[in-house]
């Protein structure tokens, strides 16, 4: 008796043990999630660190501006003072409201002023200084109006305006209208650009590199703090300088920006947005009425599914093909104007997904909303169709099409949903598991009350299963402020400022070819010709 009894006190204490040991386990696997979270939350407290020193640091300029613009006033007698005061005590000459509009007031470098012979006059060397000015202005709008192309990879127009403006010694200056004019000029080229040619996709390339060129070359000086400062305005300076500073740079050899080389980073960093949002919401535009012919099967195809599958005729054989090759012109189109400019593969990926991330929103609200197009013959049509969307990423391989076939999830299941057999056998836990995960309920529920088997007659789900969707539908009508079960588009910029210089490649912009029309322009000759330390 005593045997059996510690026998039993032995089993049991076994099954304990192996309880415990599967507890511990358990708790073992939570910990290990709790602390990756712990880490995601510590990386997502450091990005928001950094965003918030970048707001300060904004507003910061946005105050420093505000504080360094004269006041305007229309009192006559304040007029002629200021011309005065400007003429004797600014280093740029003064230039007359009558011509701010063409000439700039960034200072001549030295070793390009010729030495003045003490007979002239201040008024004649007030006037060459400004025409010295006029042609620098000239020179870069013309860089800007016509297309320089690439030279080794490298957009011209971009290296040859940051030399320019890097020989002029613009970004040291104090007061300069030199950036407002390009970025008036680039803002000017993009308007005559549309989906048909490749003037965005030209500017992105350029607008990009000459925003990276200014991140990892330029630093700030001391208009904003000094190093003996602490607290918030010290941390903002710091944060400010480090933006402006390549990894790996040395600080001895970047350039001391003022304040209008600042603002003018924060210009160009909106216009690079800009643009890309411009050749995205062209795409849409252009893609969008293809989309709507390719959502529903031609009617040769519906009426006559099984036969035209098997007939090789060219009539029923190209017709269902032809909206969807169309796509696919239209993207391998699109890819082209990309890569012959030269855009990064980042804004490519960027771009492609935020395209497919469309294509899927399109298909999916269209088949939602009509019910013709929740049939089995209508699923096949566009199964096929995403086959094909499915072979053009595989081609242009993931650095350029990057995560897009993820994001055709959505229509991808509810296709897979309509060209399944045997519906009725399927549970609601087998459709939200395994079928349609990506899918809610809501919107399960309106592609089994909108379908009809066209080509085999077959029923869609149980009526039980229906019954339970109703309820979890009406008991989330409830809760929710919307019932809407269409999905939004995504109008967003997928990228932030300080990726960009992360992602794109080191480019020196020293070695470039010069433009065909340097030789008209002296300010071009001795800029080409000495180079840049």
């Amino acid at each position: 008796d005593s045997l059996e009894s510690l026998e039993k006190e032995n089993s049991a204490m076994e099954v304990e043990l192996v309880k415990s040991q599967k507890e511990l386990k358990d708790t073992m696997e939570k910990l290990c999630g709790v602390e990756e979270a712990h880490v995601q939350l510590q990386q997502t407290l450091q990005s928001m660190e950094a965003k918030l020193l970048t707001l300060e640091d904004d507003n910061l300029v946005l105050r420093q501006k505000a504080i360094t613009t004269p006041p305007k006033s229309n009192h006559p007698g304040y007029a002629k003072p200021l011309t005065e005061m400007n003429q004797k005590y600014s280093t740029v000459p003064y230039v007359s409201n009558n011509d701010q509009k063409s000439v700039y007031e960034t200072p001549t470098p030295t070793k390009m002023i010729v030495p003045f012979p003490n007979s002239l006059t201040d008024s004649r060397r007030s006037r060459r200084t400004v025409e010295k000015q006029q042609e620098n202005h000239e020179f870069l709008m013309r860089c800007i109006k016509e297309d320089l192309g690439f030279h080794d990879s490298k957009p011209l127009a971009a290296c040859i305006i940051y030399k320019s403006l890097l020989n002029w010694r613009a970004f040291e200056s104090e007061r300069t209208a030199i950036f407002d004019h390009i970025i008036d000029g680039i803002n000017t080229a993009v308007k005559v650009g549309d989906d048909k040619n490749s003037v965005l996709p030209y500017w992105l390339s350029n607008a990009s590199t000459l925003l990276c060129l200014l991140q990892r070359n330029l630093r700030t000086g001391g208009f904003l703090s000094t190093p003996s400062q602490r607290g918030l305005t010290g941390r903002i300076a710091q944060g400010l300088k480090s933006s402006f500073r390549y990894a790996g740079s040395d600080e001895n050899t970047s350039i001391e920006a003022r304040y209008p080389a600042v603002f003018f980073k924060q210009q160009l960093a909106a216009c690079v947005e800009k643009i890309f949002g411009m050749i995205r919401d062209l795409s849409k535009k252009e893609i969008g009425p293809l989309l709507g012919l390719c959502i529903q099967a031609p009617k040769t195809v519906r009426g006559n599914a099984v036969k035209s599958s098997k007939s090789p005729g060219s009539g029923s054989k190209q017709s269902p093909n032809n909206n969807w090759e169309s796509i696919i012109k239209f993207l391998d189109s699109l890819m082209t104007r990309l890569r012959e400019n030269h855009v990064p593969s980042f804004f490519i990926r960027k771009l492609v997904t935020q395209v497919f991330s469309f294509i899927n929103i399109q298909l999916f609200n269209s088949l939602l909303l009509r019910r013709e197009c929740c049939t089995f013959s209508n699923g096949e049509y566009v199964k096929s169709g995403l086959a094909d969307l499915e072979r053009w990423i595989v081609n242009v391989t993931d650095e350029f099409a990057g995560n897009s076939w993820h994001e055709l999830n959505i229509i991808r299941q509810a296709v897979g949903f309509l060209v399944i057999h045997q519906k009725g056998k399927k549970s609601l836990e087998d459709i939200k598991q395994d079928l349609c995960p990506a899918l809610t309920v809501k919107q399960i529920y309106r592609i089994c009350t909108m379908y009809w088997d066209d080509k085999y007659g077959t029923q869609s789900v149980s009526t039980e299963v229906v019954t339970q969707m109703r309820d979890i539908v009406n008991k989330e009508s409830e809760n929710m402020s919307s019932n809407s079960f269409l999905l939004d588009d995504d109008l967003s910029i997928p990228f932030l400022t300080d990726d960009i210089s992360k992602v794109i490649p080191v480019m020196d912009p020293a070695d470039v070819e010069p433009p065909p029309f340097y030789q008209e322009y002296t300010c071009a000759r001795l800029l080409l010709t000495s180079g840049v330390n």
